[in-house]
């Protein structure tokens, strides 16, 4: 099937036009760096769309199949199937010189980089294209992102969900539909670089368990240590630090790699040695032990608290109303946060949605006319953006920020006309407005063709709203937040997500999960890397540790520009990466700052809850890190 239709001029897909691999692999886990690749597909695509090739192989990973009930893979039925390496050379020929395309493309790409490591071979991808992300542009009328709902959409036929073989000829099939849209809509691609991976080692690293007690503070001058302190050790010791290290941990102490204001003790043979811990613990007048004073102490460490351990859904109370907004931590140049704005529970319908124009749209509410309408703001100085943005809040409507589908009308500030996307705006026929329309809006009446999802709930920037608690095997499904922008030329924007305690502090460095530890040691907490204009963290709440107490999701500018040369960040929220986002929000207060706050996941009582946040800094992601705890070098 090409890639051209009768509606669509071919001289319009010239940006669209690459040599493709599109990839499937179903797996033992989701863990790329432990588990192994079960079997794999490969469907080579022309630019103009047509197939080249195709290679399809189940494998034997040499370890158990995992989750049959999920791809139907069992160990019976893997004996005597190649191993990778057997393959790899023939799959590294298809994927050379083609952009791999997968449907959650850096799942894909993550076991395809680790299986051909293990077979001492380069994986030759140069770029990635997520399906997933090039559609969360186009934002199809589509009850959510999973394959087969894409597939029904683009009129591509399904035969056997998890079969990798028909998954990618499921894919092909949605990548030209996808292609097609991006065309019509003259949206650029979400492509992903993939440099050479650097990490020869592929075992699992073994995690830290989190202290299972709660930070009792500092032990008094003379006294005992307690269950729950937090202990860093500098210089050299007599024991071997490992050795110390394990004792300290086996006795229900927490050893943390940073002093903080929170630290429990500083354990050195040199309080004078000028070591970075040394000069940060009289800083904060951490108290100082020497090697044989811990060990001593050691011997008598008294019960700490433990932490809490939520209650289990069944068992649940209805949860209270928010106090007002957990203090978080304040670099110097800190600019306030919005005060905590109540939302009732999710999943629920609310007045403040947003729909496409190939979506139902609920009647506007009285005074709310802009609801079920998602309004793309175009020209303007930043504060008047950001006032046209906020009023369409304040009407009920969603404030979009790249063009898409579910695009419904275009407000034109000063200059507005003169936005790159305005040409197509145009032929597309998009309904353009002048700021006055804002003032009062005088609206056309929505398609009511095809279903679509319900419209997310607009949160305002403070915003709360209680996550649903669902259980079973659902509460496997790990709960994200993407955050997405204007496409940028002077700077690259990244992600991050901190794990912290009750105290705001990270247990330990690897819960600051960034682009280049994209994961925490557990695999509770990823990065998802979508394209120059999105990343995702996912977070697997059911698995977190009574001691993560909140998961901090923020962003940081490398490079010069500030947040407020940006533009707004809008985020979105909902269980899993291809389900339709249940919670939205734009942030674009900022101005001058270069990290920001964009949300917060945090417990109360049973519950989970998530808060936007939009509360930013000037300073950059090293100083917002040791903020929390983080052991930033340099």
């Amino acid at each position: 099937m090409s890639l051209l239709s009768p509606a669509l001029d071919p001289s319009g897909l010239r940006d669209y036009a690459y040599d493709w691999a599109v990839v499937d692999v179903e797996t033992s886990g989701l863990v790329a760096r432990r588990d192994r690749v079960l079997s794999v597909a490969v469907v080579t695509l022309g630019p103009d769309g047509e197939q080249t090739g195709e290679f399809s192989t189940l494998l034997d990973p040499g370890c158990d199949p995992g989750p049959v009930h999920v791809h139907g893979l069992t160990a019976e039925r893997l004996r005597g199937a190649p191993a990778f390496d057997q393959v790899a050379p023939r799959i590294g020929a298809m994927l050379r010189n083609r952009v791999l395309v997968a449907h959650n493309a850096q799942f894909d790409y993550d076991f395809l980089a680790h299986e051909f490591a293990r077979a001492g071979a380069p994986l030759p991808v140069s770029r990635r294209l997520c399906t997933l992300a090039l559609n969360r542009r186009v934002d199809p009328p589509t009850e959510d992102l999973r394959l087969g709902t894409l597939a029904a959409h683009y009129g591509v036929p399904q035969v056997k969900a998890h079969d990798a073989l028909d998954d990618t000829r499921v894919l092909a099939g949605v990548l030209r539909g996808s292609l097609r849209e991006a065309a019509r809509l003259e949206l650029p691609l979400p492509f992903v670089s993939c440099p050479p991976r650097q990490d020869s080692r592929f075992a699992p690293r073994t995690p830290k368990a989190p202290c299972a007690y709660r930070n009792p503070g500092r032990p008094e001058p003379g006294g005992p240590l307690m269950q729950g302190m937090k202990i860093a050790i500098t210089g050299e010791t007599r024991t071997p630090r490992a050795d110390l290290e394990r004792q300290a941990l086996e006795a229900g102490l927490n050893v943390m790699t940073s002093v903080s204001r929170h630290t429990s003790a500083l354990v050195t043979n040199d309080a004078s040695s000028g070591s970075g811990k040394a000069r940060r613990a009289l800083a904060e007048g951490v108290p100082v032990l020497d090697e044989a004073t811990f060990v001593r102490l050691l011997g008598d460490v008294r019960p700490g608290t433990p932490h809490e351990r939520a209650r289990p859904a069944e068992a649940a109370i209805p949860s209270p109303a928010a106090t007002a907004a957990t203090p978080v931590p304040a670099p110097a140049s800190a600019h306030t946060a919005a005060p905590v704005q109540e939302s009732p529970a999710l999943p629920g319908p609310a007045e403040s949605v947003t729909s496409t124009p190939s979506r139902p749209a609920r009647p506007a509410a009285p005074g709310r006319p802009l609801s079920g309408r998602r309004v793309l703001v175009l020209g303007g100085t930043h504060p008047d953006a950001v006032a046209a943005r906020s009023r369409i809040v304040e009407l009920g409507g969603a404030a979009a920020i790249n063009l898409s589908a579910s695009v419904t009308d275009i407000v034109l500030l000063d200059g507005g006309e003169r936005d790159r996307r305005m040409k197509r705006i145009t032929t597309l026929a998009f309904p353009t407005h002048d700021a006055a329309w804002l003032d009062a809006p005088v609206i056309v009446p929505l398609p009511r063709q095809g279903g679509g999802p319900a419209a997310p709930r607009v949160l305002p920037r403070g915003g709360v709203v209680d996550l649903p608690q669902a259980g079973g095997p659902a509460a496997a499904v790990p709960w994200t937040v993407t955050a997405s922008w204007a496409q940028q030329t002077s700077c690259e924007i990244d992600v991050v997500a901190f794990v912290v305690d009750e105290e705001e502090q990270v247990c330990f460095d690897e819960d600051f999960v960034f682009y280049g530890a994209p994961e925490n040691p557990g695999g509770t907490v990823r990065l998802h890397s979508d394209g120059p204009t999105e990343q995702t963290i996912s977070v697997g709440l059911a698995a977190l540790p009574p001691s993560a107490r909140k998961v901090v999701v923020a962003a940081a500018i490398d490079g010069s520009p500030t947040f407020g040369d940006v533009g707004a960040i809008h985020i979105s929220s909902g269980p899993g990466t291809s389900a339709a986002p249940l919670v939205q929000a734009t942030l674009d207060a900022a101005t001058t700052e270069r990290t920001l706050l964009l949300a917060e996941l945090y417990r109360r009582g049973p519950m989970w809850r998530l808060r936007t946040v939009g509360q930013g800094y000037d300073q950059g992601l090293d100083a917002l890190a040791r903020s929390y705890g983080v052991d930033v070098a340099g």
